[in-house]
């Protein structure tokens, strides 16, 4: 793959850094994006012979696409694709990794929805090509605004990435939003890229909006063990889409990466796959719980806190009133309290904090986060 002119180079990735440091430390995660896990032992407990089929299992090396029941069980989410339509990955950071390095060179116009998770916009940037972010703003609700997405695309725009339902804000995108994101990639036969990684984890589940592979040609949709089945340790995730000419580059550039993925990982990600139901509905129980102990605690400081209520995922982004710099505000609270946010800066977002409410846990971060807040009034 020729690479003239372009040098790779990667700004730090803030949230990483920020969770190197405390995530590990902190006793009252109140910032993660994932939902609430189980045991390998759970999982195998899905299928009666699965126990004995993972003990007789070879560790050798798998299939550089994946293994094909595990390809076969991620494309039954979907209902236009075959397991031939996905590619397996290690995690959905090397899906964006791969994704944008396989499919764009330097010269190439690519948009961005933002505000993003950070790999999202820094590795289109990666990879030489001209990147245009479209921004969406806290004061206007986070609202999708169209015009201005029409003003960023040029006639050669190759890619445009979009995250719904959306990190860090939790807001699915609307049908007519995503129709015309479609309308404008099409007319330049542009890939779109679509991250979907809190697929099947909206509020109410007949707000499921259809993936993007199924609606476009050139579209890919990104998949991932991690938040919506809270299997984030498995470390795998997958690359949809009817493009295979595209898939085929991406395997490619997976070969200089991982080549191929974990046979355990993949077997266990099988079986959870073929019983996603089970893990999307116990999360969605654990996030609408925990989600009206928030909206109890912002109606008590709502002098203070404020969001645009989340309507999917696990997360949410709450303005701190008062705050310019929530980085001091976090930085505070995890030493006073032990409860750790995400500060906004990552998102260059700084009036902001991310919050994460998709483990029982929640309930006693939240209970010491207010404790704490009492305390600096």
């Amino acid at each position: 793959m020729s690479r003239e002119g372009c040098c790779l180079k990667i700004a730090p990735f803030r949230i990483e850094q920020y969770f190197a440091v405390h995530e590990f430390t902190a006793p009252h995660l109140l910032s993660s994006s994932d939902a609430e896990t189980v045991s390998v032992a759970s999982v195998l407990a899905l299928e009666p012979d699965a126990t004995d089929r993972l003990g007789s299992l070879a560790l050798g090396y798998t299939q550089s696409a994946g293994a094909p029941e595990l390809r076969a069980a991620a494309s039954a989410i979907y209902t236009t694709t075959a397991a031939q339509d996905i590619v397996v990955v290690s995690a959905a950071e090397e899906a964006i990794f791969a994704a944008y390095h396989a499919l764009l060179k330097p010269g190439d116009h690519v948009v961005v929805e933002t505000p993003c998770y950070e790999s999202a916009l820094q590795l289109a940037r990666s990879t030489g090509a001209d990147v245009s972010e479209w921004r969406r703003s806290a004061d206007a609700g986070w609202a999708h605004d169209l015009a201005a997405l029409e003003r960023v695309m040029r006639p050669n725009t190759r890619m445009v990435y979009i995250n719904t339902p959306h990190n860090p804000t939790g807001a699915l995108m609307p049908r007519t939003v995503l129709d015309r994101v479609i309308e404008l990639c099409a007319e330049r036969k542009a890939w779109l890229f679509c991250d979907e990684v809190y697929r099947e984890l909206e509020h109410d589940p007949t707000a499921l909006l259809p993936a993007a592979v199924d609606l476009y040609e050139h579209a890919i949709s990104l998949g991932s063990m991690s938040k919506t089945y809270g299997l984030p340790g498995l470390r795998l995730g997958w690359l949809a889409s009817h493009d295979r000419a595209a898939l085929t580059k991406i395997i490619d550039f997976k070969h200089y990466t991982t080549i191929c993925s974990s046979a355990p990982s993949e077997f266990l990600s099988a079986v959870a796959l073929r019983h996603r139901s089970v893990f999307a509905d116990r999360s969605r129980a654990i996030v609408l719980a925990n989600l009206a102990l928030i909206d109890a605690l912002m109606a008590r400081h709502a002098d203070r806190l404020s969001w645009v209520r989340p309507n999917a995922s696990t997360i949410g982004f709450m303005r701190i009133a008062g705050v310019e710099e929530t980085d001091g505000f976090c930085a505070k609270l995890v030493a006073d309290a032990g409860v750790l946010l995400l500060p906004g800066s990552v998102y260059d977002e700084p009036t902001h904090v991310r919050i994460g409410f998709g483990r029982t846990t929640t309930p006693e971060a939240l209970r010491r986060f207010e404790a704490w807040l009492l305390q600096q009034s």
